[in-house]
């Protein structure tokens, strides 16, 4: 569902797929062929949320900001596993985010930089460029692998194809039982 939060009314790209199980709230910005998946909750309703072009974020993430202080500021091509939460933060261009992870208050996620699977960034902290990161607290262990970059550059355009497929309406069909 798209949700009007008084005067405001997501800005939505017109290829973007969002899937009709997710919520989208207010002063939300969605760049061309970005996915928001299954159970998403984007809620841009006490400040503003920006998620760039061929991004997805994947099934039951959440994305909230810090009303006031911090907005939600996510790049291109950036990659939100299953069940990620990011709230009031900002990720550069080609950032991934591992299944099950959380991004709090006033972080910054770097070009390139990892946040591994069930890890948590608190508040303030970053992961440097082409870095990265796991645990809870989050600690920088090392730079990604090659494997690892063509793996962040791989997945966006994997989901954007993928997007496109469950925007054709012949394709994906809900089935009554």
């Amino acid at each position: 569902m798209i949700y009007r939060f008084h005067d405001r009314l997501p800005d939505i790209a017109p290829d973007v797929f969002i899937a009709q199980s997710a919520d989208v709230i207010g002063r939300v910005k969605i760049g061309a062929g970005s996915g928001i998946w299954f159970g998403c909750l984007i809620r841009g309703d006490v400040d503003e949320i920006t998620i760039g072009e061929r991004t997805n974020i994947q099934d039951l993430s959440i994305v909230h900001v810090t009303g006031g202080k911090y907005p939600t500021i996510i790049g291109d091509d950036c990659t939100l596993g299953h069940r990620v939460t990011v709230h009031g933060a900002r990720l550069k261009n080609h950032a991934f985010l591992g299944i099950g992870s959380t991004v709090m208050d006033d972080c910054e996620i770097g070009e390139f930089a990892m946040l591994a699977a069930g890890s948590l960034l608190p508040p303030g902290k970053s992961i440097p460029d082409g870095m990265l990161a796991m645990g809870s607290p989050a600690k920088v262990i090392r730079p990604i692998s090659d494997a690892e970059r063509e793996m962040i550059l791989r997945i966006p355009q994997t989901y954007a194809r993928l997007a496109q497929e469950y925007r054709n309406a012949e394709l994906v069909q809900p089935v009554q039982r």
